[in-house]
């Protein structure tokens, strides 16, 4: 019997979309009216098609649409010969060399993201022609559900360009406006436990808000996430008022030698995606004891296999798993709840953006998030089809918008114009 001939990648479409984004605000100034994402297409020789979606801003487009051609004739399998695409057609010699003596340099991080955009393609494209869920082929499911965490921002009610209609969330610039967008949250999507994004305000402002939010929501775990904009000092000062309420305390401060003496001297639980974001800030991070949770983010991280090999190394070195969000639309969001399903030792409940997007392009209107979770759907791949309709309005978006990067220092000049970005701020 011959064997018949192995599959071939024959397409890969590349389409940068536009969000409506809330103005929420964080460490560096407040999200623009648009948040970009690409939507990636693959298709093979025997009609397979696999989707994925990744960051949008100009500099990745790039590097996607000069990979997308090198890619056709590959097999979808060999991801050895994809990587080896990808460096050469989207990256300078220069940027090749550090990429594979330099790990933790910004041509190498930039490279972990474009080849994780279409190596987690792929991934839906295999499992969808294996016809079982991206879960079980990720390597068996573990989980019918995921857990999510309530997200909260401190938020301006609309945009000062007022370029669409305000949201429904209205403002939170105070603990009670923190405590009424957490009582939403938590009675539409039934979430049971809840993060709040800091690095805002003055600190004890923001301390103010958790320790209300703990009084709103006396069983609920709590999270607290400056962004790395707090000094040492300060975060040991926060770390007095509110040791006993957090479930963990993320990346108060911006190295790994700053998190070490928090842990040292207040024993509490750390997590990152900051600060340990690639295989020798990891083995740092082990050597220290610096942070005792890892945020995952198979965008960031090359994919999803390589995602789940980190999963691996925090279990072997007994440190916790949760997931790190932005700003996304539904195919990033089932990628993320497929990868988690996957994971046997996920340790708590996911980040995600996801309430506050309300557009998306999946077929069936928007992931529901029920119970505070999402379930895995029994199809194959990631369960989920595009809307091409609303791929084309939301391309024909991000054509209107004007926006290419994400410069959320830049939007917050229009609020406040003496405001420069400075880490760490207090």
């Amino acid at each position: 019997m011959t064997p018949s001939r192995p599959a071939r990648i024959s397409a890969v479409r590349v389409t940068p979309i536009a969000l409506k984004d809330p103005p929420l605000l964080n460490a560096s100034g407040v999200h623009q009216p648009y948040a970009l994402r690409a939507i990636i297409e693959i298709e093979t020789d025997d009609g397979a098609l696999g989707i994925g979606e990744t960051y949008g801003e100009s500099d990745t487009l790039l590097r996607l649409q000069a990979s997308a051609q090198a890619l056709r004739g590959l097999s979808p399998f060999d991801l050895h010969a994809v990587d080896l695409a990808v460096r050469t057609h989207a990256f300078s010699a220069e940027e090749q060399k550090k990429i594979a003596t330099v790990p933790g340099s910004k041509a190498a991080r930039v490279f972990m993201k474009t080849f994780g955009a279409f190596e987690s393609t792929l991934a839906d494209l295999c499992a969808r022609r294996e016809g079982v869920p991206l879960a079980v082929w990720l390597g068996g499911q573990v989980r019918d559900r995921v857990p999510y965490s309530a997200y909260l921002f401190y938020k301006f009610a609309e945009h000062i360009d007022r370029p669409y209609e305000a949201d429904r969330w209205g403002a939170a610039l105070d603990p009670a406006g923190i405590v009424a967008q957490a009582r939403q949250m938590v009675a539409d999507f039934g979430f049971g436990s809840i993060k709040l994004k800091a690095g805002v305000f003055a600190p004890d402002a923001e301390a103010d808000a958790l320790l209300a939010l703990r009084q709103a929501f006396p069983s609920h775990p709590l999270r607290i996430d400056p962004n790395g904009n707090w000094s040492l000092p300060t975060a040991l000062h926060v770390a007095q008022r509110l040791g006993r309420e957090l479930e963990y305390y993320e990346d108060p401060v911006l190295t790994l030698a700053d998190l070490a003496a928090l842990r040292e001297q207040t024993g509490l639980e750390l997590a990152t995606n900051m600060v340990v974001c690639d295989h020798a800030e990891f083995r740092e991070n082990v050597r220290m004891n610096a942070v005792q949770t890892v945020l995952l983010d198979h965008h960031a991280w090359g994919g999803l296999r390589a995602t789940r090999e980190l999963a691996s190394m925090c279990h072997t070195f007994g440190i916790g798993l949760s997931m790190h969000s932005n700003s996304h639309a539904g195919i990033s969001l089932m990628a993320m709840t497929h990868l988690a399903a996957s994971l046997p030792h996920l340790s708590y409940a996911c980040d995600t953006h996801y309430p506050w997007q309300c557009e998306d392009l999946i077929q069936g209107g928007p992931v529901r998030i029920v119970d505070g979770s999402v379930a895995v759907p029994p199809g194959p791949g990631l369960g989920v089809d595009l809307d091409r309709d609303a791929l084309g309005a939301l391309h024909e978006q991000y054509r209107r918008c004007g926006i290419r990067e994400r410069d959320d220092e830049a939007e917050m000049r229009k609020y406040d114009p003496a405001h420069v970005k400075r880490k760490p701020r207090y």
